[in-house]
Parts: C-alpha cells; structure tokens; sequence
C-alpha cells in the first residue's frame, strides 16, 4: 500500500512523534535520554532548525519544531539515524529501533502552536509519571522557567508578554490548564512497573529471590531474564539494575 504525502506546513512548523518499534522502550536511562538532547542540539546548531517544545517518554518522543535550511524529513533522518547508530552500539544489537515513519501534522496558527505546546508538557502527567509538569527531567518545560537549552524560547514567551517575568507566569499557569488536548495521541503509553513488583512476580513465578539469579543454573536465568524482558513496564536497565546481569547479556539471552 503507498504511503501518503505528508501535509506541508506554510508556517514551517510541524509537530513530531517518534516512537519505539512494538512499544519498546527507546530510553533505557539518563545517559540515553542526554544522547537524544545532545543530537538534537548538534544538528540543530548545523541545519538551523528551531526548537520550541520537547519531551522524552521512554517509548515515544515529542517535538514542537521549524524548519531549517533543509527539508523536515531529511532533518529527521539525521536525527534518527544518528540515535538508533548510538543505541545500537550501546546496548550491543541490531536493527529498527524506530516504528515506520516519524508521524507529524502541521502547526499553521498560534492557537493550534500553543495548544500542542501544552500537550507535550503535559504527556508525563497522563501518562501517570509525575504529578507535577516541572517535576519531569526530560521535557522543554523546564528551559521555559530558567533553565538554559536548547529550545527557542523567546518566540514562545514572547506571545504572552514583552516582560520576560511576566510572560514566565502566564506560560505557568497556561501549562497547568486542565486540558484534554489530542495531538498525535499515542494509543497505548507503555506502562512502568516498580522493583517491588519484578520482584513479588519472579517469587510467585520461580520461586526464588531475583539478587540471587546470577547463582542458578544458565537455563533458570535465560527463563527468568526472558520473562522479565517480556513483562509489560520494564526496562533493561532496570533488569540490569534488579538482577546484577549487563544490559548486553540481558538483550541477548
């Protein structure tokens, strides 16, 4: 079946998702997290794009971005290719990382803008991560109240206010709207799962202590690193962290 043209924003402005390949996780720690930021910051010192919104989630990403000096969808192949090469050398594998194509819609007046501003900021709080917007590390909402980046906040704040102080305020209390704004909705947020959990589960399961996994026998660890893999909210480095085995031997078993 052909794939349909993407719509061209007249603005240049354009709301992003990538996702992980069968809900995997894309984000495995901080270290994965900053390489993504790292990346984005790299080639957009390089092609001149704009950033005004972003926000990791484990699985998927959101960014609120402009056009460069170059066409959107190379830009996005930069960004992609260099993550999944950086990924895959890291955690020692092969292959898709991403799902499809990145999905996009274009953003052609400032109400739509600011209403899919909110929404990235607001993702962690529907997914049930945080309870507050300015508690969640890996989105943009942070640079917005004065912590330096790499998004262009000035275009932003500018909306609200020429008082810098004053535009910060109305950008707060405009983040904490209650809102059921649905841009690009992701259909099913992978879910997480605590240590306490994992562990309560390989009990009932195994019948055995997960710190002491690394003390059984081969074929009781690859059964029990398979079943941890497979359960729906875990991480490998959780696993990683949960049973003393590398994130490589994890992946691989």
């Amino acid at each position: 079946m052909p794939r349909t043209a993407r719509e061209k924003s007249e603005s240049g402005i354009y709301h992003i998702m990538l996702r992980g390949i069968n809900q995997q996780n894309i984000f495995e720690d901080e270290e994965d997290n900053k390489k993504f930021i790292d990346i984005l910051e790299r080639y957009k010192t390089e092609i001149d794009y704009k950033i005004y919104a972003y926000c990791l989630m484990g699985n998927h990403v959101h960014l609120l971005v402009k056009e460069g000096k170059e066409e959107l969808s190379n830009t996005m192949k930069r960004i992609g290719t260099a993550y999944v090469y950086w990924y895959n050398w890291q955690y020692g594998r092969k292959g898709h990382l991403f799902q499809d194509r990145y999905k996009s819609e274009a953003v052609e007046n400032d109400r739509y803008f600011l209403t899919v501003l909110r929404y990235i900021h607001q993702n962690p709080i529907k997914a049930g991560l945080v309870k507050d917007i300015e508690t969640y590390e890996w989105s943009s909402y942070k640079e917005y109240i004065g912590e330096k980046g790499i998004v262009d906040t000035d275009f932003v704040l500018s909306m609200w206010d020429t008082d810098r102080d004053k535009s910060i305020q109305s950008f707060i209390v405009f983040n904490a709207e209650i809102s059921t704004d649905e841009c690009l909705e992701v259909t099913e947020v992978r879910k997480t799962i605590s240590d306490k959990e994992i562990k309560e589960l390989v009990m009932d399961k195994y019948h055995l202590i997960l710190a002491s996994l690394q003390n059984q026998p081969q074929k009781t660890q690859a059964e029990v690193l398979k079943y941890l893999k497979e359960l729906d909210g875990t991480s490998l480095r959780q696993i990683s962290r949960l049973t003393g085995f590398t994130v490589n031997k994890i992946y691989r078993s």
